[in-house]
């Protein structure tokens, strides 16, 4: 299974630097029921102590919804996931249904095409993702339900952290996709630090040699070093 060797090494050279995973089943389903099974591999042999985020952008109607919330948090036992609320409550609640699960909500996106529908006004100056993040803080509380917003438009962070100040969000684009993790922090932490911040092609694809694991390690090495400093300057370490 060449595919969980390469996680295993992975994991196995990050996973005293980092608080989470973020597996991405698009590249697993990919593969059909092999790709699955060696999702499936990677989930058990991730440390018990580190959150694992099933990237799945899951919503649908609600029975849909109950059977994607099962699936992924029943038989696959990930600790999170991330869902799509385009749909409405609904398409949300049924993720919510579940103790010690975290329901990760598309809030603000890191890609380019976010700009088509994100940033419309839907009233009251409000942007659809206010209106969004806003109406979705209200299906639970801040231990059930994090947002995604992008490291690849921080200028938006000050708005959002008003909008839900005890929320934790999950954000990608730290890396490979350019997101500036300093401009992320100034606007986007809380006393409680607040931010999950993701780097993933930056690390795991440091290196497209042999010295994959160890390339990885650098840059997660790196990456988490800036934190630290930042956090230090914050007072919050």
């Amino acid at each position: 299974d060449p595919l969980f060797e390469f996680n295993k090494q992975i994991i196995d050279a990050t996973q005293d630097l980092c608080v989470a995973y973020k597996p991405n089943t698009a590249f697993y389903e990919a593969l059909g029921p092999k790709g699955m099974e060696s999702f499936q591999k990677t989930v058990n042999y991730i440390p018990d102590d580190i959150l694992i985020l099933a990237d799945a952008k899951r919503g649908d109607i609600g029975n849909t919804s109950r059977l994607y919330a099962k699936s992924f948090f029943e038989y696959y036992n990930v600790d999170a996931l991330t869902v799509a609320p385009y749909m409405g409550s609904d398409s949300v609640k049924p993720f919510l249904e579940y103790d010690n699960k975290w329901v990760v909500i598309l809030g603000l996106t890191s890609n380019k095409g976010s700009h088509d529908f994100q940033h419309l006004p839907v009233g009251d100056s409000k942007s659809l993702h206010h209106k969004v993040i806003e109406t979705c803080a209200s299906y639970g509380s801040s231990d059930q339900v994090m947002f995604v917003i992008g490291a690849t438009q921080p200028e938006h962070f000050k708005t959002i952290r008003a909008i839900v100040p005890e929320h934790f969000f999950l954000v990608p684009g730290v890396g490979a996709q350019g997101g500036s993790l300093k401009a992320v922090c100034e606007h986007g932490l809380n006393d409680q630090v607040g931010l999950l911040v993701n780097s993933s092609r930056g690390i795991i694809f440091a290196s497209e040699g042999e010295d994959f694991a160890n390339a990885a390690r650098d840059s997660a090495q790196k990456l988490q070093s800036q934190m630290s400093d930042i956090l230090n300057q914050a007072g919050l370490i």
